[in-house]
C-alpha cells in the first residue's frame, strides 16, 4: 500500500480532477504520463483518461465505485460511452448534478446530498450496488468534497460534528476519522483521491496530515 503526492498541471487538488475506485482512476485528458503513472502505481488500478462535458474536472463531475459511476448531465454522448464500457452509468440531471461533489461512496454504502429526493438516492443505489443515506458532513451536502471513503475506512472535514461521525460510523461500518489535507484544506474529497490499495494526495500535504489520511483509511495495515 502506497500513499504518494502529486500535483496534476500543478493543482495539488487532485480529487477535483480525478476519480477512483479499487480497479479504475479516472483522469483528465491533461495529465502528464508521470502523474498518470503515479496514479496507477499508488492505487494498482486501471487509468481511464477522459474530460467531462469538455473539462477537466472529472473528480468534481464524476462519483465512481467498482461497479458503477455517478455523472453530471454536462456530459457528452463520447464521454458517456467511454465510460459506460467499464461501468454501469446513472446520469444527474438538473442544478445538483456535480456528482463527485454530491456523493461520498465505497463498495458497500454511500451518503449523498439531503436534497436529492428519495428516488434519486434510490437510482444511486441501484447503479453502485450500494446502500444508500441522506447526509451532510460539517453541516455541508457536498459530502463528496468534504469526505473520502474506502472499503477500509473513511476521513472527513475536521467540522464533522459528533452526531454526523456516529451516523456514519454506525453507517459505513468502518471507522471514520477526521482530517485536512494540502496544508490545512478541510475539504478531503477534493484534496485526494484513494482506494483500498493506496492514496494520492497534493504535494503541499504535511507527514501529519498524510500519516492521518494513512490511518483513517487503514493503509498502514
Amino acid at each position: 500500500m502506497a500513499i504518494r503526492q502529486v500535483d496534476l498541471s500543478g493543482n495539488p487538488y487532485v480529487g477535483v480532477r480525478c476519480a477512483a475506485s479499487d480497479d479504475l482512476c479516472i483522469v483528465p485528458c491533461e495529465a502528464s504520463r508521470t502523474d498518470e503513472r503515479a496514479l496507477e502505481e499508488a492505487l494498482g488500478v486501471q487509468v481511464l483518461r477522459m474530460t467531462v462535458g469538455g473539462t477537466n474536472i472529472c473528480g468534481t463531475m464524476v462519483a465512481l465505485n467498482s461497479r458503477g459511476a455517478v455523472v453530471g448531465d454536462i456530459v457528452s454522448e463520447a464521454e458517456l460511452e467511454a465510460l459506460r464500457q467499464c461501468r454501469e452509468v446513472l446520469v444527474l440531471e438538473g442544478r445538483l448534478n456535480c456528482a463527485g461533489n454530491l456523493v461520498l461512496t465505497n463498495d458497500s454504502h454511500a451518503v449523498v446530498h439531503p436534497r436529492f429526493s428519495k428516488e434519486l438516492a434510490e437510482r444511486i443505489g441501484a447503479t453502485l450496488g450500494v446502500e444508500v443515506m441522506h447526509g451532510d458532513i460539517a453541516g455541508m451536502g457536498v459530502v463528496g468534497s468534504a469526505g473520502c471513503a474506502t472499503n477500509r475506512g473513511v476521513l472527513v472535514h475536521p467540522k464533522a460534528t459528533k452526531e454526523e461521525l456516529g451516523a456514519m460510523r454506525a453507517f459505513f461500518k468502518v471507522p471514520v476519522d477526521i482530517g485536512t489535507l494540502n496544508y490545512g484544506s478541510p475539504m478531503i474529497g477534493a484534496c485526494c483521491i484513494a482506494n483500498s490499495k493506496g492514496a494520492v494526495a497534493g504535494t503541499p500535504s504535511t507527514g501529519i496530515e498524510l500519516g492521518r489520511l494513512e490511518d483513517a483509511l487503514g493503509l498502514g495495515d
